[in-house]
């Protein structure tokens, strides 16, 4: 047996096309090289839903992307607002609970960040001879 690969959608087609023509599991699974459990798993979750394709996903967003504009436009409106602050400003206009970090995240997402840039006088060449001095 080959170590694990991955089955493409052609082959997945294939496979369930030789056992719809007749061929026992073990046989299809020695002529593609595959485990015969991998093979006797696509074609159960053939028969139980009469697709073979993978799961895709993971996840569901507890944000729509109308949403996420919603949360980065109110951070901006009011620059000193926290995430936590933000997240109850979002509950009280939306009804939906979400939490600090799904706020961060999608302030991130945004474009804005925790971190505030350093604000310095620039040196001119007044202060750098006087420093070199």
């Amino acid at each position: 047996m080959s170590s694990r690969h991955h089955i493409d959608d052609f082959m997945l087609g294939r496979i369930i096309g030789n056992i719809e023509e007749g061929r026992k599991i073990t046989d299809v699974a020695r002529g593609f090289d595959i485990a015969h459990s991998v093979v006797s798993r696509l074609w159960k979750s053939f028969k139980a839903t009469g697709m073979c394709s993978r799961r895709h996903g993971g996840r569901v967003r507890s944000t729509t992307p109308a949403e996420d504009r919603y949360i980065v436009l109110s951070a901006k409106r009011n620059r000193h607002t926290t995430a936590q602050q933000v997240a109850n400003q979002f509950l009280a206009a939306s009804g939906k609970q979400i939490s600090r970090k799904t706020v961060a995240r999608r302030l991130r997402g945004g474009g804005l960040y925790a971190r505030r840039p350093v604000v310095c006088v620039p040196l001119t060449r007044q202060h750098r001879t006087a420093r070199l001095q």
